[in-house]
């Protein structure tokens, strides 16, 4: 191998470890802060600038980042778990959110997309423009008619006003018509032939074959509505049915120990669940055609 070649992979490979270490770190002191006691935290992490009685020097002009505590202790899962049962509560209000938004929005999705990519009807292309450009409406837009219908039905604080929208969004008929476009119609038109019908067809020949897409679009939903704060904070006026992702920034505000804690209950889902689907998310990425 050529001298510059091998220099330029090498640098190509360091610049890439940089940026791994970089964007690796704050998970890293998230974890190791977690296992600090209450007492080593508030030392590190005193009001910036002014007197921190917990300090030795009384005084705490910086925050003081260890990637390695003093004593590794588990009293902030203790309280997490045990003394705080309201923070496994807001964790199980993210996941009665987040599931069935996932499942709905994929079978949603999945049947649309079919109908956009596959089935020929008149205003098929103008009316998928129409839903895509839903997409690319900004929050903000959708809010007040999404608040007037919810309150128009009902439902406002209680999870249909968060899990209805999300379940009806454009994304996923998207990316998922962007798979099923590259499917040849002859598979269709050859189980036609054998007497299949759109049912048959969709669920024997379609599914099987955009199971990537599904995969990657399960993985994206999963992180967006994950950690979703306007929604449940404008719908849901309770605290008590809010998302983990909209207390957690309450939590900081007090006790710090039990906010790295926390913040490491949260994360966990999202973490198993890409390093389980990591190769599917990625060729499906690699085959949707969305870049970004």
């Amino acid at each position: 191998m050529p001298l510059a070649n091998v220099l330029r992979k090498s640098a190509l490979t360091l610049v890439m470890s940089v940026i791994a270490i970089l964007l690796l770190f704050p998970i890293v002191i998230t974890f190791t802060n977690s296992l600090t006691t209450a007492k080593e935290i508030e030392i590190n992490y005193g009001p910036i600038g002014k007197i921190n009685e917990a300090s030795a020097d009384r005084t705490a002009p910086f925050v003081n980042l260890k990637l390695l505590p003093d004593k590794v202790s588990l009293e902030q899962y203790g309280k997490v778990f045990v003394d705080n049962p309201k923070y496994l509560t807001m964790f199980w209000n993210s996941v009665l959110l987040v599931v069935p938004i996932i499942a709905g929005q994929t079978v949603v999705s999945a049947l649309a997309a079919y109908a956009f990519a596959k089935l020929k009807f008149r205003g098929r292309d103008p009316l998928f423009l129409i839903y895509v450009l839903t997409m690319l409406m900004p929050f903000q837009v959708t809010l007040v008619p999404n608040y007037i219908m919810a309150d128009k039905l009902g439902i406002l604080n209680s999870a249909n006003a968060v899990v209805l929208p999300g379940i009806f969004a454009a994304f996923g008929v998207f990316m998922l018509r962007q798979f099923m476009l590259d499917i040849p119609y002859v598979y269709i038109e050859a189980a036609k032939i054998d007497g299949a019908g759109h049912g048959r067809i969709f669920l024997r020949i379609i599914l099987p074959m955009i199971k990537p897409g599904l995969a990657a679009l399960i993985i994206l939903l999963f992180v967006d509505y994950w950690n979703m704060v306007e929604q449940p904070l404008i719908f849901l006026d309770d605290p008590f049915k809010q998302p983990l992702s909209v207390y957690l920034s309450r939590i900081n505000d007090g006790e710090r120990g039990i906010a790295f804690a926390a913040s490491m209950l949260y994360m966990t889902p999202m973490v198993l669940l890409f390093l389980y689907a990591e190769s599917y998310f990625i060729e499906g990425i690699q085959l949707s055609g969305i870049k970004g």
